[in-house]
């Protein structure tokens, strides 16, 4: 059997590779197809999983991960299925990752290397390219030393070698170090600025606009749903990570009342915690956000451990946005959170919606494919009534020259009345308290009939 590749060399398109893991107390996973997601992933990327093999275990091995009898099983499958790759389901070490090697003769990868082998063939923005360099040199950089394991079969056992073997190797393990630091720097500082960039459109458009992010597991329905409600422009597959950046459109949602809807990068268990650190600003959009629409595949039997994987990033995320909040800026508040339970039509009865029911209350029943489907009044009517908060009927005077006001309330509420007059128009409308206070944050020169000097701004 030939020695495997380097550890530089990771692509695995049309590869034959068996799977592996190792089940921990604690571990999760789907029940009824433990390997299922790996084997998705796997295929996502272009490798043809031939074989699988799952150990249980108390704790891993500290060396291999998977116990040495079962690395000898392993290899054995591999040999038996002519498979030149083993994907592991976990996060490895350098050293494990060189002791498995050993073992099965073939090149190993681990869950983190393959998602971001995906990400690097998706990526086709210059931010997305950049975010995924990013995080493969977070990657690489802890594992140059393994990576330049083969300096040990030059210098020989015990360091004992020819002549300058040890010395230019060394420089060139340095050399290495120095040059992935330097571009780690030069990235962070172009991501910082996009998303810096990214942050004041974001605020700019929370401020002209309610605005609706789509989140939620990879291939759940997201790129689908927002090219429905949409003019699109997503690409929408039934693949895992289909989309790797966001979208923003306007979405009509009738009687006046037009919202930005986005359509985010989809989450996955296990995200490796460089990716979530480099794709920050693609996620801008979801944190500030006015409300969250969580697209949940109920059909898919790991719905909820899909669900729990959500929260949980999103949980993250929100924590991490607090830490970088200025301290005189004010209190982050986290956006208001609805379930979509799509594909509910593939459902053969109604008891998984009655579990969701009460798993997230107010969680709507939908069907993402078409836009007179399963649950699109409901959530019509729903984000219609979020976007406008509590709606009175109200006269507001304001001046004439504030034309970009006045047109944000002929579009966007139902006026009965107007009355021009001294370089002023008083219009009575029904007009809800968001849409007060965008006005008011977009500094319209905006008088409420009745409010006194001590009511302006509250509601």
């Amino acid at each position: 059997m030939s020695q495997p590749k380097e550890r530089t060399d990771i692509k695995i398109q049309r590869e034959r590779a068996v799977l592996a893991a190792v089940h921990l107390p604690g571990s999760r996973f789907d029940e009824r197809d433990p390997l299922g997601e790996l084997r998705a992933l796997s295929e996502t990327a272009g490798a043809s999983p031939v074989g699988e093999m799952i150990q249980r275990k108390q704790k891993p091995e500290a060396g291999t991960y998977m116990g040495r009898g079962k690395l000898i099983e392993l290899k054995a499958m591999c040999d038996e299925v002519d498979a030149g790759l083993v994907i592991f389901d976990h996060e490895l070490s350098p050293k494990q990752i060189a002791n498995i090697e050993q073992v099965v003769e073939r090149k190993v990868l681990d869950r983190s290397e393959l998602i971001l082998d995906i990400f690097a063939n998706r990526a086709t923005t210059h931010q997305a390219k950049l975010q995924v360099e990013l995080a493969q040199l977070e990657y690489t950089y802890p594992r140059l030393r393994a990576m330049w394991s083969h300096l040990e079969r030059i210098v020989g056992s015990g360091g004992i070698g020819g002549v300058g073997t040890r010395g230019p190797g060394e420089q060139q393990l340095e050399i290495d170090r120095r040059l992935v630091q330097t571009r780690r720097t030069q990235l962070r500082r172009e991501l910082e600025e996009i998303q810096a960039r990214k942050t004041r459109e974001v605020y700019a458009r929370n401020v002209d606009h309610f605005t609706v992010g789509l989140v939620g597991y990879t291939n759940a329905g997201k790129s689908t749903l927002f090219n429905t409600l949409t003019t699109g422009g997503a690409h929408a597959n039934d693949q895992l990570f289909a989309t790797l950046m966001t979208r923003t459109r306007e979405w009509n949602l009738g009687r006046g009342v037009t919202v930005m809807l986005s359509d985010t990068v989809g989450f996955v268990r296990d995200l490796p915690h460089n990716l979530i650190a480099s794709f920050k600003a693609t996620l801008e959009e979801a944190t500030h956000a006015d409300l969250l629409l969580i697209v949940l595949d109920v059909s898919d039997p790991a719905a909820k451990l899909h669900y729990d994987t959500v929260v949980g990033t999103l949980h993250e995320i929100f924590e991490d946005v607090r830490k970088r909040q200025p301290k005189d800026a004010p209190p982050f508040e986290e956006p208001e959170v609805v379930v979509l339970l799509n594909k509910a039509d593939k459902l053969l009865d109604n008891a998984p919606l009655l579990m969701w029911e009460r798993e997230a209350p107010g969680s709507v029943p939908f069907c993402a494919l078409r836009e007179d489907g399963i649950g699109h009044d409901e959530l019509h009517a729903l984000v219609r009534d979020r976007s406008r908060g509590e709606v009175r009927e109200l006269r507001l005077t304001l001046p004439l020259s504030d034309a970009k006001a006045i047109d944000m309330i002929e579009k966007r509420t139902e006026v009965s009345d107007r009355e021009y007059g001294d370089g002023c128009v008083t219009i009575t409308t029904q007009i809800g308290s968001r849409q007060i206070q965008q006005l008011r944050a977009a500094g319209a020169q905006l008088r409420i009939e009745g409010e006194s000097c001590s009511e302006v701004g509250k509601w």
